[in-house]
């Protein structure tokens, strides 16, 4: 490429000299001396008196006249001759031309832009391995932006390519820009929605965003993550952390006691993982103290103790004998158009986190049909149905067999319902 630039330059300036010399020769050429013009006009003055139209007086006045014309002429061409060594002065012009044209595009020009979109475009391969397999250098801010340059040509010139986006994504996270960063990622889901990794990625800049809009996104992706994967330890910290950033520490510190039983010994998380459980702790034993608004005596505190302790051991119990029935009508219709389709039903939290606290997949059959959903079929551990008091109960037709959701599936969801006793029952109707 710049090859290409420097000869436009050249002919950019081979034309620039050839418009500064060749009018000069073109008029030289074109244009008569003084002495030939005083001649022509002294034969013409010579024919009109041999052919009688001017008398010899007056040929005499005019020769005169054209004689005088003619000498001034020559007076002037000696006062303002031009200088002789003309090729020298035309040589110094296209040189000023040049210097000027150089200095202009030195600061203004584009050539910079043009030398890291080449050096982009020839290591393209090469920042990918750094990038993913941590191979070579690391890479650097100017990297990232050069390699997000050549991600882009790659996508303007061969189309969509979801690695492709999705790398770009994580370029543009890293580099802070979040939302060109979330634009990229659902460009990249599109093309693989279960992809694991990317649903991670994407996860974290949602994160990264911090609105409730997009926390609520992230929890989400994450739930998609652990519907397949139920301990991945990257969806079960990033659970924690949309928990921490939405102020719901119940579920935060679960996720973090799940996440600290499953990193082994020596993981450098661990450690992290352990002082946010600390944190935790503190603020909830902050916020005991600060609701205790009296003190109690000694034989009150321990029959306080006793009493507590037997309510919240009976709670617990209760708790752990939720269940929920769903009587559900599946229509023909659906059995019939869709007999390879898998039919999801699942209880979530009302005011929690999307994923699931109990789910069941099943094959799509027609008629009526008896689910029950109980702690046992809770996707991870610490998160079932004795984590929230309010749920919703979701029975869902999936044509393509999977948790991502397609225009052809059909779905239908339970209002709100509370467990004030710990058996529920609820009653749906799965029609197109």
């Amino acid at each position: 490429m710049m090859w290409q630039l420097a000869i436009g330059v050249l002919v950019m300036l081979v034309l620039s000299a050839i418009f500064i010399v060749w009018p000069r020769k073109a008029n030289a050429r074109n244009n008569q001396t003084p002495a030939q013009l005083f001649e022509e006009r002294l034969q013409l003055l010579v024919l009109a008196r041999d052919a009688g139209e001017l008398a010899e007086q007056d040929f005499v006045a005019a020769a005169s006249e054209l004689k005088q014309q003619f000498l001034e002429q020559e007076q002037q061409i000696v006062r303002y001759q031009q200088p002789k060594q003309k090729m020298l002065f035309h040589l110094t012009l296209f040189v000023f031309v040049a210097a000027i044209v150089g200095v202009v595009y030195s600061q203004n020009g584009h050539y910079r832009q043009l030398t890291d979109w080449e050096l982009a475009q020839q290591n393209l391969a090469s920042y990918g391995q750094r990038a993913l397999l941590g191979e070579g250098e690391a890479m650097n801010e100017k990297d990232m932006q050069l390699f997000s340059l050549a991600l882009r040509t790659k996508l303007a010139n061969e189309g969509d390519d979801a690695v492709a986006w999705m790398l770009l994504g994580r370029v543009w996270m890293t580099l802070g820009m979040l939302e060109e960063s979330v634009e990229s990622f659902e460009r990249a889901l599109t093309l693989m929605p279960e992809r694991i990794p990317l649903l991670i990625s994407y996860s974290q800049a949602l994160i990264m965003l911090g609105d409730d809009y997009n926390l609520a996104k992230a929890g989400q992706s994450v739930a998609k993550v652990l519907i397949q994967e139920p301990e991945n330890i990257d969806a079960v910290s990033l659970m924690a952390l949309i928990a921490s950033e939405r102020g719901d520490d119940e579920q935060a510190m679960a996720s973090w006691q799940i996440l600290a039983q499953r990193l082994e010994q020596g993981d450098p998380r661990l450690e992290v993982v352990n002082a946010r459980l600390a944190e935790l702790a503190a603020k909830q034993q902050s916020a005991v103290d600060a609701g205790a608004s009296t003190a109690l005596s000694p034989a009150e505190s321990v029959a306080s103790d006793a009493s507590g302790s037997m309510t919240l051991e009976d709670n617990a119990d209760v708790k752990a004998q939720r269940t929920i029935t769903i009587s559900l009508s599946v229509a023909e219709q659906l059995a019939q158009t869709y007999p390879n389709a898998s039919l999801f039903v699942f209880a979530r939290a009302v005011d929690g986190p999307p994923i699931p606290m109990a789910a069941k997949r099943l094959p799509l059959s027609a008629g009526q049909l008896s689910i029950s959903l109980t702690t046992a079929d809770a996707m991870q551990a610490g998160w079932d149905l004795t984590q929230a008091d309010t749920v919703e109960v979701v029975a869902r037709m999936s044509v393509s067999g999977t948790v991502e959701r397609s225009a052809q599936d059909v779905e239908v969801v339970s209002t709100p319902q509370r467990f004030d006793q710990p058996h529920l029952t609820i009653q749906l109707i799965l029609e197109p």
